[in-house]
């Protein structure tokens, strides 16, 4: 790449600092930061805060996950079950904590030039999560206790992960969440899920497996999708191991292309990792 590209590329990521930040931030928490609370064999302490190179993934080999059933006549209930069922049922429900380690390429609104980076994203009970963040021309780290959040740049300003994506699809069929219809696209079939705060995430599954190939989140004004492409069953639970996620802003779309190298189930964390940062 010529270096007056990289540098235009690189002013474009700097004076963008906020959505860039903002994709990264909302991608993983609306991603990843499931509620938890199921207790499993506990193996090791999480304490590093830093990314670092991941070694070879260990992934036990527990039953397979359910098939999900879906037809023609299917209703939005029965979709969102059939989706929480290829998720990983309970499994997924009662997770007790998840870390993901990985790279993400970041692209600016009409470019083709990628910002490669490295990212840690750590959920545990309690609806906290971690996200630490290495780029050659920014770091970035997001901390939320479960109450409130931090972050290591001013202005980001998330809702609880607990509010949207994948969060809520294992809350469907709890006292405050409607499940209702939406037209389908293409071979997808797709439903909407709505909180008592009027918060909505809309989930587009495949037809055959029943699996969440992407979900839709208004917020703040901008939209927010996520689009799974592989997928791997990591203790029984399906995880996304490459997607993208697109933020829709006035000065155009941002995206962002993950690929999950390491994946940590059900490990105890500590509570170190959750200390707000001093704004």
């Amino acid at each position: 790449m010529k270096i007056e590209n990289r540098r235009t590329f690189t002013f474009v990521f700097r004076s963008s600092a906020f959505a860039v930040s903002t994709v990264i931030a909302l991608a993983f928490s609306l991603l990843n930061g499931v509620s938890v609370s199921a207790q499993q064999k506990q193996s090791g302490t999480t304490t590093a805060t830093t990314v670092t190179a991941p070694s070879p993934t260990v992934t036990a080999a527990p039953a397979a996950i359910a098939k999900a059933t879906i037809t023609q006549t299917s209703s939005p209930q029965e979709l969102a079950r059939a989706a929480l069922t290829a998720q990983g049922g309970d499994k997924f429900r009662n997770l007790k904590s998840m870390v993901l380690i990985g790279s993400v390429d970041l692209f600016s609104p009409n470019s083709t030039q990628s910002l490669p980076g490295k990212f840690v994203i750590v959920t545990a009970e309690r609806d906290r999560y971690r996200l630490e963040l290495q780029a050659p021309v920014f770091n970035f780290r997001q901390v939320y206790d479960g109450q409130q959040g931090s972050s290591s740049m001013r202005g980001i300003d998330l809702p609880p992960p607990s509010k949207f994506g994948l969060n809520v699809l294992a809350k469907y069929d709890r006292p405050g969440y409607t499940v209702s219809a939406l037209p389908n696209d293409k071979k997808r079939r797709a439903f909407r899920i709505t909180d008592s705060e009027g918060n909505v995430t809309d989930f587009f599954v495949d037809a055959q497996t029943g699996r969440v190939v992407s979900y839709l989140i208004p917020y703040n004004g901008y939209r927010f999708g996520v689009e799974n492409k592989t997928f791997k069953e990591v203790d029984g639970v399906l995880v996304p191991y490459s997607f993208t996620q697109r933020l829709e802003l006035p000065q155009g779309a941002f995206f962002a292309e993950y690929k999950v190298k390491e994946v940590k189930i059900n490990q105890p964390i500590s509570d170190d990792l959750f200390i707000l940062q001093a704004q």
